[in-house]
């Protein structure tokens, strides 16, 4: 199953509440982890890594806390799922460099797969964190004006669905 992990799930929880906070106004992960239920040691190391990655910027002291670094429109959501698990792998052979696949040389999955990785990669790209933040617009806007701008897969239409029932109900 493909899925984004409960670390990037806390990511973009925080990324969210630093969004609704007032400009200018830093918030300590304490607040974020106590608002989402979340444990605090493991959101502060999350927020470290998104800190490292210029999302958020981090104000020291006992005041201090995070704030974001830059726009919601410029931050996507797959520039977060690299910040806190690195390089994303859909096969098991890209995960990491010292994985040895004793399938390697006789795969003929690898690069279609690769393939594939690489297109939901850039997808995650082209959402942003304005479009999670913000009043939800339907689900069929967002993909329609994301997958067709992306040139990747284009949604059925209506009479695509209708066409494709006739077909079935022939058959």
């Amino acid at each position: 199953m493909i899925g984004l992990s409960k670390r990037t799930d806390y990511g973009l929880l925080a990324l969210v509440y630093l969004a609704a906070a007032p400009v200018g106004r830093v918030v300590r992960t304490r607040d974020i982890a106590e608002q989402h239920d979340l444990p605090v040691e493991l959101l502060a190391k999350i927020l470290q890594r998104l800190a490292k990655s210029g999302m958020i910027a981090s104000t020291p002291g006992p005041t201090g806390g995070y704030h974001l670094a830059r726009s919601t429109d410029d931050i996507s959501i797959g520039q977060v799922v690299a910040a806190i698990e690195g390089a994303p792998a859909l096969i098991h052979c890209e995960r990491t460099d010292h994985n040895r696949c004793n399938q390697l040389d006789k795969c003929t999955i690898r690069k279609p797969l690769t393939r594939i990785q690489a297109r939901v990669y850039d997808l995650l790209n082209l959402i942003t964190l304005s479009e999670i933040t913000g009043p939800e617009p339907p689900d069929e806007l967002v993909f329609q004006s994301q997958i067709v701008r992306s040139n990747t897969i284009k949604p059925a239409t209506a009479r695509d669905r209708s066409v494709r029932g006739e077909e079935a109900i022939r058959a």
